[in-house]
């Protein structure tokens, strides 16, 4: 539930205590492992990658697939023995753990909108000489353990702009890095027990009769049931029953047009259907408390937006490609969300968090200085550098991965 109003924080800043940082990366690993039950795995070999270019500048840009991610990263930073900063959402600003998240050096983004104070922030992060921050350049949590959504250009044009101000500033051209960073989870032990049970609970709520199929056509059913479920609440009518990707297509595009309507939103269709949630919750958390009692669509119109991120990445076949128990119990995750009403569902069972650090980028690399000391790609526009860096940060992130 989105708490805040216009009479509230527009922004979070990094509060980072670095003493009392360290003291917490310091517990940090046992804490994570037996309430998280996670254990971090990087080789030797990773860790040297990012020591090597500790005095630099460095932007890392990590996949997103869990909500565990950000505590995963933490963890990083306490085994290279660096003080990271983060960007993180500004929902997650809430009581104690928002001050915490302030503390470790967390800063709020509103998505969205335009958050010039983000923005400003970052900048003045980029401009320091040894700067670690962290960037999550899908946007957004996909809820797929070995697959990425596309990467934003976002970080990567910021760490443009302050170089060419650092060059402007210096007279020379600094290194600065980007870190591909691709995060992949593995269940340490023998998984069918708490399948089993994930299965039945949800099987139970749903009210389907329990079979013997396999764990696959179980799932399935499942998930069918609830699209089933979506359909009827929304009134989309699907018109081909087979073609599960096709219905649920047509399902988030009916999805986001009500939102849209209810709020008075000129649909932007140009837009990523996440774009578009993200500017839905921003409408939403800028209205007035009486406004949001007296609208009775409110909780409704930002259930659905809470539904469509879960639900996002989905598509049919997923689990059928890769029978994993890490793609059934990211699937399991999802369904959970939307059946019980929950944020973070039960914990499926004890999992390694295996981190690969990809080959860091040198964006001076990509630089070429002109008489007025302004960037210039020596075989393109500046545009076509940031979106080729953005791709090869993504695919190198999605190649570690598989």
């Amino acid at each position: 539930m989105l708490n805040f109003s216009k009479a509230e924080i527009k922004f979070f800043p990094p509060q980072q205590n670095p003493l009392l940082t360290r003291l917490i990366q310091s517990i940090a690993y046992l804490l994570v492992y037996f309430v998280y039950k996670i254990r971090v795995v990087i080789e030797e070999d990773d860790v040297a990658k990012v020591k090597a270019i500790a005095d630099s500048r460095v932007v890392y840009l990590p996949n997103h697939s869990t909500l565990d991610d950000g505590l995963v990263l933490f963890l990083l930073s306490a085994r290279i023995g660096q003080l990271f900063h983060y960007v993180v959402a500004y929902e997650a600003f809430q009581g104690l753990i928002g001050k915490l998240l302030q503390t470790v050096g967390a800063y709020s983004i509103r998505r969205g909108v335009g958050d010039r104070y983000s923005i400003i922030q970052t900048l003045d992060l980029l401009r320091q000489p040894q700067c670690k921050l962290v960037i999550f350049p899908e946007g957004g949590c996909s809820y797929q353990n070995d697959t990425v959504m596309s990467f934003r250009s976002g970080a990567i044009e910021l760490s443009f702009k302050v170089m060419e101000k650092l060059l402007k500033q210096d007279g020379v051209v600094p290194n600065f890095y980007l870190v591909p960073v691709s995060l992949k989870y593995l269940y340490s032990n023998n998984t069918d027990t708490q399948l089993e049970q994930a299965l039945s609970r949800l099987e139970t709520a749903l009210s389907l009769k329990p079979t013997q199929d396999d764990y696959y056509l179980r799932l399935r059913k499942i998930a069918t049931q609830v699209l089933e479920n979506l359909e009827a609440e929304y009134h989309q009518i699907p018109i081909d029953l087979t073609n599960l990707n096709q219905r649920i297509k047509h399902l988030k595009q009916r999805m986001l047009a009500y939102c849209e309507e209810k709020l008075d939103i000129v649909p932007q269709e140009r837009l990523p259907e996440r774009e578009r949630v993200y500017k839905i919750q921003s409408v939403l958390s800028s209205l007035s408390v009486s406004a949001k009692t007296l609208n009775p669509n409110y909780q409704h119109i930002y259930q659905t937006t809470v539904r469509l991120l879960n639900f996002d990445a989905i598509y049919d076949g997923y689990v059928a490609e890769k029978p994993t128990p890490e793609r059934f119990f990211a699937t399991i995750d999802r369904l959970e969300r939307e059946v019980f009403n929950i944020d973070r569902p039960k914990l499926k069972g004890r999992r390694q968090a295996i981190i690969k650090i990809g080959t860091p980028i040198n964006l001076k690399d990509h630089w070429q200085i002109e008489p007025n000391n302004s960037f210039k790609s020596p075989s393109s526009s500046r545009q076509k550098v940031i979106d080729d860096l953005t791709q090869a940060a993504q695919q190198e992130v999605q190649a570690n991965l598989d």
